[in-house]
């Protein structure tokens, strides 16, 4: 079982920029390919990227290609995703997780954190 935390979610204009960090504990971490995922309200919860156990491969959704980044600290046992250009379609509950391809593997998610973009 893993434990996930996530942080750095606030509000912020459109345009404007963020950094999340996710910390991940109870597992070998570094083993494991890691992927951001979100929710916006009234909506199921979506895939955003993926990072490879080593971090030499990363996938984004279309929607985000350009503008996030996806990193990882296998020392640290952290997962982030730098958002830049954000827009208000962003707003949503991002949550981190293990992956296989795009699939999230463990059922438990952690709380969350929230991002709220302004137009």
């Amino acid at each position: 079982q893993v434990h996930l935390v996530e942080s750095g979610g606030g509000l912020v204009q459109a345009g404007g920029s963020l950094r999340l960090s996710c910390a991940a504990s109870g597992r070998t971490f570094s083993s494991y390919s890691m992927g951001w995922f979100r929710q916006a309200p009234g909506k199921e919860r979506e895939f955003v990227a993926r990072i490879s156990w080593s971090g030499g491969s990363t996938y984004y959704t279309d929607s985000v290609k350009g503008r996030f980044t996806i990193s990882r600290d296998n020392a640290r046992n952290q997962v982030y995703l730098q958002m830049n250009s954000l827009k208000p379609e962003d707003t949503a509950v991002y949550y981190c997780n293990e992956v296989v391809g795009s699939v999230p593997v463990w059922g438990d998610w952690g709380q969350g954190t929230q991002v709220t973009v302004s137009s």
